[in-house]
Order: structure tokens, then sequence, then C-alpha cells
């Protein structure tokens, strides 16, 4: 149930191991130190890692008359999460379903979770575009959706896999509020100084090339609170706050 829900954000990403779901749960926890009330959804079926991003990953989910109520993060219920990683009865279960069923647990995800007075949501999907990407749009079809943040990595490989992304938001007329360049350089924990370990830039030029909003780039840090006071960052959340 979104009725809740102000404002609805797609995470998206071309493959995997780009740090999507990374980039996702600080989206939420720095928009949440802004002051608002925040949701993340995470829908990679087969491989959920918000709980464990956010140490909650031994919660348990519980049913109102409602439907589902999603896990908070803390006491004043500022952030509230809900992951199929909560319905596993061991993290080292492995999701294999058909495309049917993934749809149908998709949409009870999507449906049943009451989300109460939430300012952001955070969808965060699986990588490529496939059944379950086409089963979000068609459940927010009835919800006006902010958009699409495309995440990449400065490898070509990454880079050629997001395009495929900006295709698949053009043709289901979802709007993309940006891209992020992850792992842009590595973050020494000791002099702060910033090397590039990958290339650089790329996230930027494709950006330009697909005419689409470059939000900013983000390096790899040794702890992931450290991210969310990093300047680039914080100019990140201002844009998706403002857009």
């Amino acid at each position: 149930m979104l009725d809740g829900v102000k404002h609805v954000i797609l995470v998206l990403s071309g493959k995997g191991g780009v740090g999507k779901s990374t980039v996702s749960t600080q989206l939420a926890l720095g928009l949440k130190d802004k002051g608002f009330k925040v949701g993340i959804l995470d829908i990679d079926l087969c491989g959920p890692s918000v709980p464990h991003l956010l140490n909650i990953e031994n919660s348990d989910v519980h049913q109102c008359p409602e439907g589902w109520v999603p896990v908070y993060t803390d006491a004043s219920q500022t952030l509230a999460v809900m992951s199929i990683g909560f319905l596993l009865k061991n993290r080292d279960d492995a999701i294999i379903w058909r495309g049917p069923k993934k749809t149908a647990m998709i949409r009870q995800i999507i449906n049943d979770v009451c989300w109460k007075d939430v300012d952001y949501l955070i969808i965060d999907t699986p990588p490529g575009t496939s059944d379950e990407h086409i089963t979000v749009m068609e459940c927010l079809r009835e919800v006006q959706c902010d958009g699409a943040v495309l995440v990449t990595t400065p490898q070509a490989v990454s880079i050629e896999d997001v395009r495929k992304e900006i295709t698949f938001c053009k043709k289901t007329n979802i709007k993309i509020l940006g891209l992020i360049e992850n792992m842009s350089g590595y973050t020494c924990p000791h002099c702060k100084e910033c090397s590039n370990i990958f290339s650089s830039g790329g996230g930027k030029s494709l950006a330009e090339y697909a005419e689409i909003p470059y939000l900013g780039s983000l390096p790899l840090v040794s702890n992931k609170q450290d991210i969310i006071q990093l300047d680039s960052m914080q100019s990140i959340l201002t844009r998706l706050t403002t857009h």
C-alpha cells in the first residue's frame, strides 16, 4: 500500500556488483539525516542485501490487519525497511523460483506493506532488465513515481550495460533522475587522498552522451558511514530533493 508515500525513487543498475544496494541504503540514510521519513523496499529477490547492510538481517516481519509491517531501524521509526531477506528462514537459502512466482511475490510486497507517512520510498531493484522490473512499473502505474537513479562503475563493461537501463527507462516512460558513478576512486582512510583504481569519467561522459542528469561520483571508502558525510553525497541528496 503506497497511499502514504509521497515520493518513490527506483534505483537501477545494468549489472550486479556495482554497489546499487549500498547506494540505495546510503541515499535512504542521507535522506533520514535530513529529517525525512524514509522507506527502503528491497525487491532483489535473489540477492537481498539491504538487511545485511543495515545490520537488521535477523529481524522479523509482523502482520497487522492492513498487511505487513516493515522493519524499523530506529525507535523513532524514521527509516522503514521491507525485504524478501526477512522472510527467509536461513540467510543461505537460495531463491529458486520461476518468473510467475517472482512476479507474484513482488506484487505482494509492493501492495501489502503498510508504509505510513513516508516522505521517500527507495526501491532497490535487481540488476538488469527483467520481469521483476516490468512488474514494479505495472504496480506503480497508479502512484506518482518520481523516477529512477542509475548506478554504474567507471569500467567500460558497466558503462555499456547501463546504456540498456537508459533504453529500458525510455521505453517504459520512467523519468531518469540521474546517473551516479560509484566506486570512482579509492579514498585512503589515513591521508584522505583519492586514487583512481579503475578508469574515471565514464559515467559523466555517458550522461552527457545520453543527455541525462549526472548526479555525481562516489569513491570507495573503508567505512560506509563515511559516504553520507561526503560532499558528493550531500550534493546528490540535494539534487534528488529539489528535482
